[in-house]
């Protein structure tokens, strides 16, 4: 009987300035059957420079992170990769910081304390579909959406085509796709954008994204 070859391994990428900690997360993913660590980045923007083609199954993100936080830099993976699982690994669980992960993209939260079983369990479920949360996290969660009422939708006092060009950032679009999309240039998209980021009081792509999806917007 021909032996049954085994199944590939569950890659990881990493996304972790402390060293230490990067390092202590690739040995227990590497150490453990089934598991490898693909790649590890010690900041968000080399992990958008690194992260290509093939894509490993899952990314562990931390949101302490020097120059881009991690919080932005999920808003960006997702644009770019939208069915890459992002799972957060913090010593942060303010409700803010919780609140805004999800809604910028992640599928799931966890605390640095959370033990190293968990952490692989954890990885598997969100690449199976998943949302994993450590106990104090789902707590909290379920704390805020009892506490909050739906928001009255805000639109900010944007116009029809304001508010349609925001709709391809949120879809996916960069500056380019979006003009041919619209039919303008993209001079006018620069100039359409510096007016939405007045708006929205924000100054990023990025952060324009995560608003309209936070305030309903789009």
């Amino acid at each position: 009987m021909i032996p049954t070859a085994p199944p590939p391994p569950l890659t990881v990428a990493i996304v972790e300035d402390q060293r230490q900690i990067r390092e202590g997360l690739a040995r227990l993913i590497n150490g453990t059957p089934g598991y490898r660590c693909s790649e590890s980045f010690g900041s968000m923007e080399s992990a958008l420079m690194g992260l290509v083609p093939p894509l490993p199954h899952v990314v562990l993100v931390d949101l302490g992170l020097p120059g881009m936080s991690g919080l932005d830099g999920i808003a960006l993976l997702k644009q770019r990769h939208p069915g890459l699982p992002l799972l957060v690994l913090t010593v942060y669980d303010d409700d803010d910081r919780i609140f805004r992960a999800m809604c910028a993209g992640a599928c799931g939260y966890l605390l640095k304390k959370t033990p190293p079983h968990r952490l692989l369990e954890s990885l598997k479920e969100v690449v199976d579909g998943g949302a994993a949360m450590s106990p104090e996290v789902a707590l909290r969660v379920i704390e805020l959406f009892r506490a909050i009422r739906p928001p009255v939708r805000a639109d900010h006092h944007l116009t029809p085509h304001e508010s349609r060009l925001l709709k391809l950032l949120v879809d996916g679009h960069n500056y380019k796709t979006a003009a041919v999309e619209l039919g303008v240039s993209v001079n006018t998209i620069s100039f359409h954008m510096r007016r939405i980021y007045e708006k929205l009081q924000v100054h990023s792509k990025s952060a324009a994204v995560s608003r309209a999806l936070r305030d309903g917007i789009v």
